[in-house]
Order: C-alpha cells, then structure tokens, then sequence
C-alpha cells in the first residue's frame, strides 16, 4: 500500500532550484530516500526500487549528493546479497 506525503514550501524553492513541480517532487523523493540510506535505516535495494531504477544506478547516484556507499550495515547487506546469489 502506498501513502502520500504532503509538503508545504515556497514555490520560490522550485524556481530557484531551476525546477518544474515535477522535477522537484522527485528531487525530494531522492533525497529522503538517499538520507535514508546514508543513515543505514533503508538498504540500497529498497531505495533503488522506491526510485525505480538499478541499485548500481542508485549506487552511482550517491556520488552526486557527497554520499559515500560505504556505512556500517553494507558489509551485512552484501554478505545476504551473496547469501541469496
């Protein structure tokens, strides 16, 4: 089941982002999600199939927003993946 968040900002924000409405409902989306990841509460999975693409490319991503894909729950995370290959 899917939920709906609702987020109030300026619409200043968008335009001085240099985006439409819809660019920036996925920039925040993104976001989240990547904060997420870097806090170790969603795995690169989960946040690569939220965002409907490649986990390598959710991977590649992180780089663009100074993210490392290194955090203490990888090693876990890529020992089930082996685990399940």
């Amino acid at each position: 089941m899917k939920q709906l968040i609702t987020i109030d900002f300026p619409e200043s924000l968008a335009f001085s982002l240099k985006m439409d409405d819809k660019e920036f409902k996925q920039e925040i989306k993104t976001v989240s999600l990547i904060k997420l990841y870097e806090m170790g509460k969603i795995s690169s999975g989960t946040a690569s199939k939220l965002l409907n693409i490649s986990r390598v490319d959710f991977l590649d991503m992180l780089e663009k927003y100074n993210v490392s894909y290194f955090y203490n729950g990888l090693e876990d995370e890529l020992e089930s993946d082996s685990g399940n290959a």
